[in-house]
């Protein structure tokens, strides 16, 4: 038997990524994780607290499952273009739900700080991981650049047209 938190976490991510933050309750996640109000509150002082859990949740699971998507790539070129497969993948696996930090970037308001620095800190890790791959300035902005804009369009045009697009641009850039 899965914890009152464990099952609060688990309908969360189903619902913050099918219905999107704003439009799921606090009631609906209690009530379909089959849990008492208290104990909600218990482990989660509010929705944003909830929201934050999230989005740790998340970071931690995308980018374990992109370490082991590129994990037996030898080079930094092989590992780059199949860090823009995994976005093909994930594309497959989640029916091109694209960023959840972007997501709910769009649905919260300007001034909160709390859940927008951890979709910053997630950006920031994501833009590390480029430039821990590739020593020549400004071409893992670049790189970053393209991977953030084949995210949202793929999502946008439930297509990798142009996540493959952008493999060929990478493989002539870095050459």
């Amino acid at each position: 038997m899965i914890s009152p938190k464990e099952r609060i976490m688990d309908v969360t991510m189903v619902l913050f990524a099918s219905q999107g933050y704003n439009s799921t309750g606090i009631n609906q996640i209690i009530s379909e994780a089959n849990v008492a109000k208290a104990s909600f509150y218990q482990h989660f002082k509010s929705k944003e607290d909830l929201c934050v859990a999230f989005l740790n949740a998340r970071h931690v699971y995308w980018f374990n499952e992109l370490d082991n998507f590129i994990r037996d790539r030898k080079d930094m070129k092989s590992k780059i273009l199949s860090s823009f497969d995994y976005l093909v993948y994930m594309n497959s696996k989640e029916n091109f739900r694209g960023c959840s930090f972007l997501n709910i970037l769009s649905e919260i308001p300007a001034d909160n700080l709390k859940i927008l620095n951890v979709i910053q800190d997630h950006k920031k890790d994501l833009r590390d991981f480029f430039s821990n791959l590739i020593a020549e300035e400004g071409l893992s902005d670049h790189i970053y650049m393209l991977f953030e804009s084949s995210i949202i369009e793929s999502q946008m045009f439930k297509s990798n047209e142009l996540i493959e697009k952008s493999k060929v641009i990478v493989n002539s850039l870095i050459g």
